[in-house]
């Protein structure tokens, strides 16, 4: 449980800042999943309307939170 709380939070701090942490163990891209990847260093990103924290437990238990920012 305090996992996702802190996840969460960081996902608040990521919409608040406009900084988006890096992708935790991304080394190599995969051309087929041309995504907007953040290796390695957290990246400034000015505009940021919405953010999703996802969470997995035990016993099949998943939930996903979605935010978004203050008009």
């Amino acid at each position: 449980g305090a996992a996702g709380a802190l996840e969460a939070a960081a996902a608040i701090m990521a919409l608040v800042r406009g900084i988006i942490p890096p992708t935790a163990n991304y080394e190599t891209p995969d051309p087929k999943c041309d995504l907007d990847y953040v290796p390695r260093v957290s990246r400034r990103a000015d505009g940021i309307k919405a953010v999703l924290s996802t969470s997995l437990a035990f016993g099949g238990n998943n939930t996903a939170l979605v935010l978004k920012a203050a008009s």
